[in-house]
């Protein structure tokens, strides 16, 4: 019979860590660890969280793991990357600790990974970390060298969605698209990318360009946004957050929750209206945009993340944009199986797992 892997998948967020135990791929078990805002509050630093985090895991798998193939987690803002399956190893965790391009709470993905599996005497993987950069070379400049394009994105759900769409259309799953096509995470943040043969060659980056989204502002016109740095009404801190956490729907609307954006849309509110028809329209002119990367030869437009839910925002991208290529949709992101998978294909031998 062929071996059975079990697979520990934890995921960490800024409020929360999802954890999930899956056999050959299927996940047999999930659940979100709520962090109180109290707790989380108790400690001065994203590192120092770790000890608690970390108990909180080994508790969960003790209840429920005897054996395990391999402990997989998201990996965070890390060097740039090749997107696959990397073995945590010292030179990641060292980078992680130091929140080398930005604190987030991914770091602690592969720390995480790698204590619980010396518990099980298994291998600790990350899968497409927030820094994968699969960038072409005219994709990196900015307009002037002090300041490099970066590639930040939710590239983890950008490959899933990729072979997805590979599947749908029949094409090479080895290579994703072995042509073309745009693949748009729809969430908190946003990411356009342009993907060739299995690679982001381009992306926005969701911290800082590209489309508003429910928390972000994206893009803004750098000369009023010069002068409102230098306004004193905002230190750096209060900039950062405007732009990321205070910014998009949450600075016009005062929400992040499309559910009630929609809500407030059908009871009449035109101005919530406006709003809401703009993102869609920014949103479009990106992958608009990102179509001209591709020459115009794009195999399908994928619309995914946790907004593609909303088909009153769809129905106005689609409007926009279903003469550049066919249009899929995924709603939702499913992380958890996207990294059971990529642990799985290793484990198979179907891929090879990078080293960092």
């Amino acid at each position: 019979m062929p071996t059975q892997h079990t697979i520990l998948v934890v995921n960490p967020g800024s409020t929360s860590t999802k954890i999930a135990r899956s056999t050959d791929g299927s996940i047999i078990e999930r659940e979100t660890i709520l962090h109180p805002t109290e707790e989380i509050q108790k400690y001065k630093t994203l590192w120092d969280q770790f000890p608690y985090r970390l108990k909180i895991c080994e508790q969960w798998a003790s209840e429920r793991i005897t054996e395990c193939s391999a402990v997989v987690s998201m990996g965070g803002l890390l060097r740039p990357v090749e997107g696959g399956t990397y073995l945590v190893n010292d030179k990641m965790l060292a980078d992680s600790r130091a929140n080398l391009q930005g604190e987030h709470a991914s770091n602690l993905g592969c720390a995480l990974a790698q204590s619980i599996s010396l518990i099980y005497n298994c291998p600790a993987y990350i899968i497409d970390p927030v820094s994968v950069d699969e960038f072409e070379p005219l994709a990196c400049y900015s307009g002037h060298p002090k300041i490099k394009r970066r590639s930040l994105s939710h590239a983890l759900n950008i490959h899933a969605a990729a072979r997805r769409a590979a599947e749908e259309l029949k094409l090479p799953l080895s290579q994703s698209f072995p042509h073309s096509g745009i693949i748009c995470h729809l969430g908190g943040g946003i990411s356009i990318a342009p993907v060739r043969d299995g690679k982001i060659i381009d992306v926005n980056d969701a911290s800082s360009d590209g489309p508003f989204s429910p928390e972000r502002t994206g893009g803004l016109p750098l000369q009023p946004f010069i002068s409102l740095c230098f306004s004193k009404e905002f230190n750096e801190q209060d900039i950062r957050k405007l732009v990321m956490g205070k910014g998009g729907l949450v600075a016009y609307l005062g929400t992040n929750s499309v559910i009630e954006v929609e809500k407030r849309i059908e009871s009449g509110d035109k101005e919530v209206l406006m709003v809401y028809q703009a993102m869609a329209y920014q949103i479009a002119k990106e992958i608009g945009a990102m179509a001209t990367v591709l020459r115009g030869k794009v195999d399908a437009i994928v619309l995914t993340g946790g907004i593609a839910n909303s088909k009153m925002l769809l129905s106005w991208i689609e409007e926009r944009v279903r003469f550049i290529a066919p249009i899929l949709i995924y709603p939702g992101e499913d992380e958890m199986q996207a990294l059971t998978l990529g642990a799985l294909r290793v484990l198979r031998g179907e891929e090879e797992a990078k080293e960092y």
